[in-house]
């Protein structure tokens, strides 16, 4: 399953601070019908996500009916992207 979508980068401020980008909802509603054949835990699904010319791979973490993308320090250097940025997303669930 692949996906593209855009979003704003957000900075959670807890014990472990991350930035993330929302997957929106009907992308979202797309992966719940998914998550329980790739999912490994915690309702976490393995993708492989770009941003630009940089490419990762990673887990969506479920949050509020929705997905978070976490964004890894080196692919914000490298794209130079900050909180707020915009940015076009692409995912692919990895089975």
């Amino acid at each position: 399953m692949k996906i593209e979508f855009s979003g704003t980068i957000w900075f959670w401020r807890g014990p472990a601070p991350w930035f993330f980008v929302t997957v929106p909802p009907a992308q979202s509603y797309d992966l719940q019908h998914i998550s329980s054949i790739v999912t490994y835990g915690w309702g976490m699904i393995p993708v492989t996500a770009r941003i630009g010319g940089s490419k990762w791979t990673t887990s969506l973490f479920p949050k509020d009916d929705q997905y978070i993308l976490p964004i890894k320090a080196d692919i914000r250097k490298t794209e130079r992207l900050e909180e707020g940025d915009t940015v076009t997303v692409q995912l692919e669930v990895r089975l």
